[in-house]
């Protein structure tokens, strides 16, 4: 409403209309503009954003559709220059009447200097008008609100990259790249006001003084505003002082020591954005001397890059630029064999052109730099495997091979790769803004694409953009490279490699790019030292799984067997397997610095190694049912995975693909389960792990689905894979328990043998472990007299060894319990001379123990119980135990237990003779010494026990006849011995006299 325009100004009124919760309101909105950018804003609702708010947007589209509805007029001063003195003076009048009280100060100010002849004002002739637009020759740029851009920046980095505050960063450098995209002055401004608050944030000195690294978080979010000023100063058209200005400031910023280094980690450096890989052998990547490079030093570098070079000029330019007809000597390397033009540059840096231009507005030239980059990746890719070729039987004769490319694309700072590959794709996007809904899952749709012909006139207008960036990013995710130094840059190279794999998947797979995949992956096999798919590759070459585990997945319905080729050759991770020599030395310019006794630091290896078990879990499941390709996979698992955790997962996924709910088992990939479980027991046989026992019984579960021979192999070379203890509580128990025999539906004959292996493993356990064994041996051979017998007389004969009474009375009580009481006295007795019960031991866990032996002797006989009560007098000294077993052996006569051959004479024990006598003669030196051990340090809060201690000491001590004064002495004892403490000996004097 009430839209008018004065000349480059615009204002309005935009009303929001009423909400259930809110009233309609009403907002007062004006815009500047200049030569078709808004220079400022200004609106009522006060909104704080980096963004216009709704309204400012609300008017301006209103003011583009409809035009005819907006007043015009002439700027404001061209409107007064047509008034003469009368209505200037009522114009001003007015204009104060209407806003008397915000202008009223401001209009007695300026009248006051007018009439100031030496005022700053009458100086200069004429005056400002804000409806007149700027200058020709002043700067014009979009309305940007700096502070708002500082305060927001701030914020975000407060909240320390996490609760969503990286995303909104994200967004803002996305922001700086849609306005250098739309060639916006604005893109260089924002970026160097974010880049000001990143400086300053206080993190990085607390950082820096600890000596800690940032979160991987923030580390992501200073690399791409590394990458963003390498775009900045590569502009193709920017000012010379522009750039140069943006330098001076890179290189302030670059010189603070709390400037985040490149690589993160104060490690190993990657070479320098304007050189290719270094020419000499004596390069050392370990050398100290390396200079200290930061996140702005790339960009720093790009000072030495121009666009002037008349070749690179000629690619931008053109589509139809070829190797001209008679070529000079200089212009031969300048293209293919087909005449293509190449661009022979240090990749990375390359491709930060091709970044550059694509980020600047500049798609087609992007496009046409991505092409000759891609024909020289293509040309270098050629010539290595024409050198491998020469050095093909020496390398495979060695096995081994010192040639590595020292910088890897993908990892990369700059990253390459995705550059080039997000350059293709996008010309080949389809304009379709379907894709950019979103669904009921909150997740936008992935991109379509189309293929979209190479521009015609190139010599190979054939194929087209999206086959190209399916290509570039096989050959990156495929070139061989040596892992990089420090966790943050190893952990880059992961994550880049997953971002670029998540950009291949987008892809729809037609016949075109199968093509363009098989081709690819039968050159990544052949490409030697210089293919991460290579026959031979470096020690400490970064692994291919992940990249692999794609290609597999891929290639499957297409080409199974060059599929499986590639996942086996992928399968291997030189780093932990055996190097037997530095490899081949003949080209220098490849080399990386040997030194044997370094073993590199791969922080990430635990991922690594799981992604090679991603992989080989992969292969498995594709090759269900194929035995040839089962025993292949399961021949590389054995050889390249040394992680017995990792094995395990392996055989459990390879159990649960092979015996699936709904349908039959597959015998052949249960039978790699097995093989897989087999060679973790073998591994973890000797050493810890906390997951055995959950293995052991895998284990079995296994071999018990693969059949009854599985079960008798594991019974009979237990020995290589269990311990005693594993193999006789829950290998052989399983095996021949009730569950397995229903489960296997064994006849007669099979549960015999399987009983008979699970006796000899017993016997076998019990001789070589008889502590941890005897008593499981003896439940084994339960049912073969013989084989019982001779679990019997390895336990007795391990009685007199190591065996704890523990042990000895647990065998005992399964004696008494199997019908054998003598046998069972004979182990307790044994185990009674084990036992040393001191005389505070009265919750000792052996009390039940020594109580059941007593009542087994006690139950045999006299004789019996005459032979065990030394043994007891001995071991426990105890009192109360002691008067336990004392009161026990009076309430009822021996000998009940029913031997044959024995009879009972149905009297009770007197404990004035043997041999209970000796007992109570004990049990009253215990009470004696116990009180004596008690009194040296008793204090108050224990007296009322103390006394109840004694009432019970009384009840032993009034058993003989003369106990009453024995009794009497012992208290008078006490009372003589510790008169000091009156309390204590009054309480004596009041229960006992």
């Amino acid at each position: 409403q009430n839209l008018l325009q004065i000349c480059f100004h615009l204002s309005g009124t935009v009303t929001e209309p009423a909400t259930t919760s809110e009233p309609a309101m009403t907002y007062k909105v004006a815009i500047s503009f200049d030569r078709c950018k808004i220079t400022s804003v200004t609106c009522g609702c006060g909104n704080k954003d980096i963004f216009y708010c709704a309204h400012v947007v609300a008017l301006s589209l209103y003011r583009i559709r409809k035009p005819d509805q907006v007043k015009l007029r002439l700027p404001i001063s061209e409107t007064l220059f047509q008034m003469n003195r009368d209505q200037l003076q009522k114009f001003i009048q007015y204009l104060i009447t209407a806003h008397h009280t915000e202008v009223l100060p401001t209009a007695q100010k300026l009248a006051d200097e007018i009439l100031s002849s030496n005022s700053e004002i009458n100086q200069v002739n004429g005056a400002p008008d804000p409806t007149a637009g700027a200058s020709i020759d002043d700067e014009n740029c979009w309305h940007l609100d700096e502070e708002q851009v500082k305060e927001q920046v701030k914020l975000f980095l407060s909240q320390g990259c996490y609760y969503g505050s990286g995303k909104q960063l994200n967004s803002m450098f996305a922001k700086v790249r849609e306005m250098l995209r739309m060639r916006d002055s604005n893109g260089a401004r924002m970026l160097t006001l974010i880049t000001e608050q990143f400086m300053a944030d206080p993190r990085l000195t607390l950082w820096r003084q600890q000596g800690t690294s940032m979160t991987d978080k923030c580390r992501q979010l200073w690399d791409e505003l590394g990458a963003l000023w390498v775009c900045i100063i590569l502009n193709p058209h920017c000012k010379l002082e522009e750039k140069s200005s943006w330098l001076q400031q890179l290189q302030k910023w670059s010189d603070l020591d709390v400037c985040p280094l490149e690589d993160g980690n104060y490690g190993h450096e990657l070479p320098n954005i304007t050189n290719a890989l270094p020419q000499n052998a004596s390069h050392n990547p370990d050398s100290l001397s390396r200079p200290r490079r930061t996140v702005f030093t790339r960009a720093i570098e790009g000072r030495e890059l121009h666009w002037q070079d008349s070749h690179l000029q000629r690619i931008i330019s053109s589509d139809i630029y070829i190797a001209p007809a008679c070529q000079q000597e200089s212009e031969r390397l300048l293209f293919n064999s087909q005449g293509q033009p190449l661009w022979l540059e240090h990749v990375p840096t390359a491709c930060a052109r091709v970044d550059a231009l694509h980020s600047h507005g500049y798609p087609k030239e992007a496009l046409r730099l991505t092409v000759a980059i891609i024909n020289t990746l293509r040309l270098q890719q050629q010539r290595q495997l024409e050198i491998y070729k020469h050095q093909k039987k020496e390398l495979l004769q060695r096995g081994t091979t010192a040639i590595t490319n020292l910088e890897g694309w993908v990892g990369h700072p700059l990253d390459p790769i995705g550059c080039l590959f997000l350059t293709l794709t996008e010309a080949c996007r389809l304009n379709d803004d379907s894709y950019l809904e979103v669904s009921d899952m909150n997740e936008s749709r992935p991109p379509v694409y189309q293929h979209v012909p190479m521009a015609a006139g190139c010599p190979n207008s054939s194929e087209s953009y999206l086959s190209l960036a399916l290509e570039v990013a096989l050959m990156g995710l495929g070139q061989q490279r040596v892992m990089p130094e420090g966790l943050y840059a190893q952990d880059k190279v992961c994550r880049n490699e997953e971002q670029l794999l998540s950009r291949l998947q987008e892809l729809q797979l037609d016949d075109e790019l199968v093509q363009t995949l098989q081709k690819q992956c039968l050159l990544l096999l052949e490409g030697g030292p210089f293919s991460g798919l290579g026959e031979v590759i470096h020690r400490e070459s970064v692994p291919m799984h992940t990249f692999a585990k794609y290609l597999f997945s891929a290639l499957l319905p297409h080409d199974p067997d060059l599929s499986y080729k590639l996942a086996l050759r992928a399968m291997r991770l030189p780093v932990l397997e055996n190097s037997t020599s530095t490899g081949d030395t003949s080209h220098p310019q490849h080399m990386v610095s040997m030194v044997p006794s370094r073993y590199p630091r791969w922080f990430t290896l635990g991922h690594l190694e799981s992604q090679q078990c991603e992989l080989a879990s992969t292969m498995l499941t594709a090759a269900k049912g194929d035995t040839l390709r089962l025993r292949t996979i399961l021949e590389a698992i054995q050889k390249h995975i040394h992680s017995s955790s990792l094995i395990f997962k392996l055989a459990q996924d390879a159990f649960k693909i092979a015996t699936p709910t709904d349908s039959s088992t597959d015998s052949t990939l249960l039978n790699v389960a097995l093989e897989l479980g087999l060679q973790v027991m073998r591994m973890t046989l000797s050493t810890l792990n906390w997951r055995r026992r959950e293995m052991v019984r895998w284990l079995v579960t296994c071999a018990t689905e693969v059949g009854v021979r599985a079960l008798v192999s594991i019974l009979q070379s237990w020995y290589t894979l269990f311990t005693p203890t594993e193999a006789t509580s829950i290998v052989a128990a399983t095996a021949v328990s009730h569950t397995t025999i229903l489960r296997l539906s064994l006849d007669y004959p099979q549960r015999e043998e399987l009983a008979s292996c699970a006796r000899t493993l017993a016997l076998q356990c019990a001789m070589k472990d008889p502590q941890s064994c005897a008593l499981s041996a003896l439940t084994l051979c339960e049912k073969d007299h013989i084989a019982f017998e001779a679990a019997y007389q390895i336990a007795i004969d391990a009685a007199a060894g190591g065996m704890t009474h523990s042990q000895l009375f647990t065998i005992a009580r399964y004696m008494e319990l199997r019908g054998y009481p003598l046998r069972a006295f004979k182990l307790a007795s044994l185990a009674m001379s084990h036992l040393n019960l001191a005389y505070n031991q009265d919750t000792h866990p052996a009390i039940n123990d020594v109580l059941w032996a007593c009542a087994l002797s006690h139950s045999l006989g006299k004789n019996e119980l005459a032979a065990l009560i030394p043994l007891v007098v001995k071991s426990v000294h105890c009192a109360t135990v002691l008067s336990d077993i004392l009161r026990r052996c009076t309430v009822t006569a021996p000998g009940l237990a029913g031997i044959p051959g024995r009879r009972s004479s149905g009297k009770l024990m007197s404990t004035d003779k043997a041999p209970l006598r000796q007992l109570l003669d004990a049990t009253i030196n215990a009470y004696i010494n116990t009180t004596h051990s008690r009194l040296t340090h008793i204090s108050p809060r224990h007296y009322g026990e103390f006394i109840e201690f004694l009432s019970k000491a009384r009840e032993t001590f009034l058993l003989p006849q003369d106990g009453h004064l024995q009794f009497a002495q012992f208290i008078d004892n006490l009372k003589q011995i510790y008169k000091g403490k009156k309390k204590l000996m009054l309480l004596v004097r009041e229960r006992f006299g």
